[in-house]
């Protein structure tokens, strides 16, 4: 049986993933774009960005829009991956193939 990934299958690091995998390759949204798209705390945000930075799966990029700072996540190659590996396992749990004695 496929496992699913432990660090994208919490509910709200599943949503961050699918938000971010929605953006073109190579792009990024701003902290609190991507936490009003989720409509998270910025606590609870920055908890799962974490874990998801500890995999590699998401790029926190610090920066300054004239004097303001602004705070850019985005998905990482290897986030992208994982996310399309876990949505092809759940596709799989979710529609086994018939074996050939007919029973799945």
């Amino acid at each position: 049986m496929t496992e699913l990934d432990p660090v994208i299958h919490a509910q709200a690091r599943l949503r961050v993933c699918a938000t971010l995998a929605s953006l073109a390759d190579g792009d990024r949204i701003t902290f609190p774009r991507l936490q009003e798209l989720l409509g998270m705390t910025a606590g609870n945000l920055s908890t799962h960005l974490r874990k998801l930075e500890d995999a590699d799966y998401v790029a926190i990029t610090k920066a300054h829009q004239r004097r303001t700072p602004v705070t850019y996540v985005e998905l990482t190659r290897t986030g992208r991956r994982a996310f399309e590996d876990y949505t092809a396992s759940l596709r799989e749990l979710l529609n086994p193939q018939v074996t050939e004695a007919g029973t799945s």
